[in-house]
């Protein structure tokens, strides 16, 4: 699919052995790749290879990259009894009794106390199998990553088909201006030739003279290599339109040389109706360099 967007979202998520994993990614535009990723605790050095995996499938734009994992973890949780202190609880609980004359507590209540002492119980935190868990995120990931790149290429299909519709009436308005050029011309010729008779009066004028300065009128009013140049980029600009990589800043800068061969046009051929069809091009070209800036 040729001509993705930057903008997209897209989310996985896997279940397995009472946990879940889950990934989200969010991406704009943006002139480079710039990559945010936020990590669960204790995941971070999977970083590296979650960055290789987003790279294979952004070249540009902000991407927000959430990844998060919860569920039962007492797998990982182990519960040490600390013996020698029980028994220090239990030697210290008889004396009392002993002082008050009364029977040693040995009922459930008793256990309770002593177990809720501090560091009688003590919970050791065990590490996770971070390469076990890998498969589970890394399936998080290609969905979220897959789910992302189907909504790109869907709004660059979008994208793809207003900037052609676009190219096609910048090419339309090109054309009307190099039919328009010949009458142009003949009008400019017309005129010149009028004013030169008016100024002069009963005086014969040179024709070959006259032939000089029009043929001066029309090299400074030509605007034949604007236009071919014109219609090369638009040719250029098509064919970007289906290539596969990254193409965005081809199309920016491709905008570019259009916006100054219209401004030559422009400056070259002093008429109205020419200038309405200038002010027309530069319209359109405003508005396809808005849309080029969401194409990766």
């Amino acid at each position: 699919m040729a001509c993705k967007s930057m903008t997209g979202f897209g989310r996985g998520e896997v279940a397995s052995g009472g946990r879940v994993w889950m990934a989200e990614v969010r991406c704009v535009n943006n002139r480079y790749l710039d990559l945010k990723i936020k990590m669960p605790q204790g995941y971070a050095v999977l970083e590296e290879r979650v960055r290789k995996k987003v790279s294979g499938f952004h070249q540009r734009g902000r991407v927000d990259l959430l990844l998060a994992v919860g569920g039962d973890f007492s797998d990982l949780v182990k519960m040490q009894v600390n013996l020698e202190l029980v028994r220090t609880y239990k030697f210290a609980m008889a004396q009392i009794a002993q002082e008050l004359g009364v029977e040693a507590a040995t009922d459930s209540a008793s256990v309770a106390f002593v177990a809720s002492r501090s560091e009688v119980l003590v919970q050791e935190q065990q590490n996770e199998d971070i390469e076990a868990a890998w498969l589970f995120l890394e399936q998080a990931l290609d969905q979220a990553l897959v789910e992302c790149e189907t909504m790109r290429q869907q709004e660059g299909a979008a994208l793809v088909r207003d900037l052609s519709a676009r190219l096609q009436v910048f090419a339309q308005t090109i054309e009307k201006i190099e039919v328009a050029i010949p009458e142009l011309l003949r009008q400019r010729e017309q005129v010149l030739g009028e004013r030169l008779q008016k100024l002069l009066g009963n005086v014969q004028l040179d024709q070959q003279r006259l032939c000089q300065e029009v043929a001066i009128l029309a090299d400074k009013t030509d605007v034949t290599e604007e236009i071919v140049r014109l219609q090369s980029h638009i040719g250029q600009f098509q064919s970007f339109l289906t290539e596969k990589e990254a193409v965005g800043r081809k199309l920016d800068f491709l905008l570019q040389e259009f916006l100054r061969e219209v401004n030559t046009i422009a400056s070259k051929i002093n008429d109205a109706a020419v200038a309405y069809l200038t002010v027309e091009l530069k319209s359109e070209l405003e508005k396809m360099r808005e849309q080029i800036q969401n194409i990766e």
